[in-house]
């Protein structure tokens, strides 16, 4: 092998000059580390975006809400730049909380843990939140599972509802769930339960409602959109639960007779490391072998704190899009038994 062949493509250092955050991340293409990775998974969401017959789904853990990215998410819904949203419990309640007006506030890692509890004040690294205010969410949650009564539904049906419920308290528009309702875009939470809306829930079945959240038919309804989507981009914050409940659909379709082949599209920021055998680090390259990615997949792994990252990359994103018509696919769901929706078409 001649040396051109890995000579021919120098690495260019980066200026400091006025432009815009796409023109640094095209710069930075030609940089090395995370920086590169960085600007490439800016350089693969836009070509996914661009591609026809294209699914975008995300997959949503950590506490982004409460570190201040709840706006960033609910513009990518917005301006289609994803198509469905798989999250934890706890980043929908946290927006939730927001959208009806409350805060979270800019705290310390270094606070003392013990005067906060004695104040009602919650932690999470170095922001705050009142304890109270959310046990106020948790009754509300609770309060709006006994008006919608006893029906069985998967949680992308109940986040639609509680998405119409928050519309109709005059929440934020700019709020993720309620973003999710008004664009027709379906959110998944596999692991309801685990979370303060899961307790508001336990607070409504304390009361004796029977309202079932069906999480096998959340692992249906998330593998027909692979089904009949002709090809597919994974976008993973942090990895987790929403994480796989993705990864898993490509191999849930193959046993049921349908020839998906794997993800096209595959970017994560993350901070967790492969070679401790856990999920959210591990490779996409480690996903081909189980065909959850395909093997011709562009693939784009980024270690960086995801705080760091999505505000960069939304940015970047928001300049090279301004253009963009996206041909954005559409879903129709069915509604939940026993139950009058007022679904939007």
């Amino acid at each position: 092998m001649h040396l051109n062949v890995f000579t021919d493509n120098p690495t260019v250092p980066i200026d400091v000059k006025d432009r815009s955050v796409s023109e640094l991340m095209e710069g930075m293409l030609k940089t090395g580390f995370q920086g590169r990775k960085l600007a490439e998974s800016v350089q693969a969401w836009h070509n996914m975006l661009k591609e026809k017959n294209m699914t975008v789904l995300m997959g949503l853990s950590g506490a982004m809400v409460p570190a201040g990215m709840r706006r960033v998410i609910s513009y990518m819904i917005r301006e289609r730049m994803i198509d469905c949203l798989v999250s934890t419990g706890a980043n929908l309640f946290h927006d939730s909380h927001e959208a009806l007006g409350k805060k979270h506030y800019v705290g310390s890692h270094l606070a003392d843990d013990e005067d906060l509890f004695e104040h009602g004040v919650d932690r999470i690294y170095d922001v705050f939140a009142v304890e109270e205010e959310f046990r106020t969410a948790d009754s509300l949650i609770a309060d709006f599972a006994e008006e919608i009564g006893e029906i069985s539904c998967s949680s992308r049906e109940f986040m639609y509802l509680l998405g119409k419920e928050l519309t109709r308290r005059g929440a934020a528009e700019d709020s993720i769930v309620v973003s999710a309702y008004r664009h027709n875009i379906p959110i998944f939470v596999p692991a309801l339960s685990d979370s303060s809306i899961g307790i508001g829930l336990t607070i409504a079945r304390r009361r004796g409602l029977k309202l079932e959240i069906d999480q096998i038919k959340d692992v249906d309804e998330v593998t027909q959109i692979i089904e009949k989507s002709g090809k597919t981009g994974v976008v993973y914050v942090g990895g987790g639960v929403p994480k796989n409940f993705i990864q898993q659909t490509e191999v849930i379709a193959s046993i049921l007779g349908t020839q998906v082949g794997g993800h096209d599209y595959a970017i994560q920021y993350t901070t967790d490391a492969p070679h401790w055998g856990g999920l959210s680090g591990c490779t996409f390259d480690e996903a081909v072998s189980w065909g959850k990615i395909a093997v011709q997949a562009k693939k784009v792994q980024v270690f960086v704190d995801a705080t760091i990252a999505l505000p960069i990359v939304a940015h970047a994103l928001h300049e090279k899009c301004r253009e963009l018509k996206r041909n954005a696919p559409t879903f129709n769901w069915e509604r939940p038994e026993g139950l009058d929706i007022d679904y939007r078409e």
